[in-house]
């Protein structure tokens, strides 16, 4: 009896021990899975972070995990982009299998495939046996046969409610998919969504990152050329007043100099009949004619420093006349007339090939006409003596040319003059438009026209003015002006 006792507690203990060894082969399943999944979340997690500009390692590695962790056949994973799913991601089984899967996207949201319903209505689906359940359509049978699987789960990717995208994965079996398994899609799901949002975010970060630099690249160069107009306007204030000091003693030097000339000449009228020794005579002679050239001289200097007063004052004010719209096309014609007649009144031997290509739909612009004259004359002018310079410097076998075009750029027209000159050094292309300077022989130049002529297109017309040189080859100026200067007249004064 005892021994029967004792033999059923044995079978008992033997029984639960195999019940306690099946359930702990079950546990260590359950956690080597869970730390598989755990290890596969953290590899994700890491691809994430060390790439938060670019989601593609992600979306492979979503799609790589999902078909090895399910057991799965194949696995995708898509983006929604206008309207439509795109592929991101596909593990196949086979090469062929891949490439047949890759043919059928992009697709539209409305199409029959499983992926594009769950995009649409932002819910999970699955089949656990496509060729037994009911309802489904023949051409997901047939298609379902071509890629080999019978069962299929598919989740959204789901940013505020949203389908964004989707992740599914097909086994060829069939069978239902277990609630561990779709948490787990569920899962790496929320982290694609994770690394779109961030790729989204670091776009939006650099995006205005750079927005703020460009914000404060145009803050210095307002601060820089604020600076720089205060120093010109205390320049103007201070030509001006220069300008004007001498200006008045000069207009004695010119006026008592040329009155001098014309007295020396009354006084030889007057001493013609005087009966003189012929030394005597001639020695007279001889001083009233050095004494006449130098009076010409001072007046003929004169008249030049009276003109370089008068430049500084005009530089110094800045602008004159009033703004109205005028036929830009006739103003320049009008300007290369003016300076070509006047070169060739300075020096009739010159010569120069002039080239016009006017676009008719130029039109009119908002500008100070007169201002703008001085600007093209003076740019005309230069560009004269440049190619007058080569000239002599090269021989006869140059073919000096300039040419002026214009052309309609909307809002802005635009006015390209061009000319075979000497060109422009690098070194003094740096500082032609500061005041002052020049690279002309003295008494040529006042080094005031660039700089006056930078001004009337910069400040007073909002424009721009720029120059392309090569030295021994060409010079070619650019202006910028818009039709419509829209600056009141207290904003002009504050350029």
């Amino acid at each position: 009896m005892m021994d029967a006792d004792l033999r059923h507690r044995l079978d008992e203990l033997e029984q639960q021990l195999q019940r306690g060894a099946v359930e702990n082969d079950r546990l260590q399943s359950e956690l080597a899975i869970a730390l598989e999944r755990q290890t596969v979340t953290a590899g994700i997690l890491n691809v994430i972070a060390s790439s938060p500009t670019d989601v593609q390692p992600v979306f492979d590695v979503i799609s790589e995990s999902s078909r090895r962790l399910l057991a799965g056949q194949t696995a995708l994973v898509t983006r929604v982009v206008d309207d439509m799913l795109h592929l991101a991601a596909c593990t196949a089984g086979s090469e062929a299998g891949d490439e047949e899967i890759r043919t059928s996207f992009p697709a539209p949201l409305t199409s029959s495939s499983i992926h594009s319903r769950v995009a649409l209505t932002s819910t999970i689906a699955f089949r656990s046996d496509i060729e037994t359940e009911p309802g489904v359509h023949p051409s997901i049978k047939n298609m379902a046969r071509a890629r080999g699987y019978r069962s299929i789960v598919v989740v959204p990717m789901l940013r505020k409610g949203m389908a964004i995208g989707t992740i599914g994965v097909s086994r060829a079996e069939p069978g239902a998919f277990t609630d561990s398994q779709i948490n787990l899609l569920r899962t790496f799901a929320d982290q694609a969504v994770i690394a779109i949002e961030n790729a989204r975010l670091f776009e939006q970060l650099q995006a205005r990152t750079k927005e703020l630099a460009k914000s404060l690249d145009e803050l210095r160069a307002a601060q820089d050329r604020l600076v720089q107009t205060e120093k010109l306007i205390s320049l103007g204030q201070l030509t001006a007043g220069i300008a004007h000091e001498i200006k008045n003693p000069l207009n004695f030097i010119n006026n008592f100099a040329a009155l001098s000339a014309e007295l020396m000449s009354e006084l030889n009228e007057v001493l013609a009949p005087v009966k003189l020794p012929d030394g005597i005579r001639d020695e007279l002679a001889e001083l009233s004619g050095i004494l006449t050239d130098n009076l010409h001289k001072i007046v003929q200097h004169g008249k030049r420093a009276d003109s370089t007063v008068k430049n500084m004052l005009l530089h110094s004010r800045g602008g004159g006349g009033e703004h109205r719209y005028a036929d830009i096309n006739a103003l320049v014609e009008e300007s290369l007339n003016l300076a070509y007649h006047g070169a060739r009144t300075e020096k009739p031997q010159f010569n120069v090939t002039l080239g016009r290509e006017f676009d008719s739909e130029t039109g009119v612009a908002d500008v100070f006409p007169q201002e703008i004259t001085r600007v093209l004359l003076n740019l005309f002018s230069n560009g004269f003596y440049a190619v007058a310079k080569r000239c002599s410097d090269s021989g006869p076998e140059f073919e000096p040319a300039l040419s002026v075009a214009t052309r309609n750029r909307g809002e802005y027209v635009e006015i390209r003059i061009r000319d075979n000159g000497v060109g422009i050094p690098p070194e003094v292309k740096e500082k032609m438009f500061n005041p002052f300077f020049t690279t002309k022989p003295p008494g040529e130049g006042t080094g005031l026209g660039l700089s006056m002529s930078h001004d009337i297109i910069v400040k007073q017309h909002g424009g721009t003015i720029d120059v392309e040189s090569e030295p021994s080859e060409f010079t070619e100026f650019t202006i910028i002006l818009p039709r419509n200067i829209g600056l009141s007249r207290s904003k002009r004064r504050q350029l």
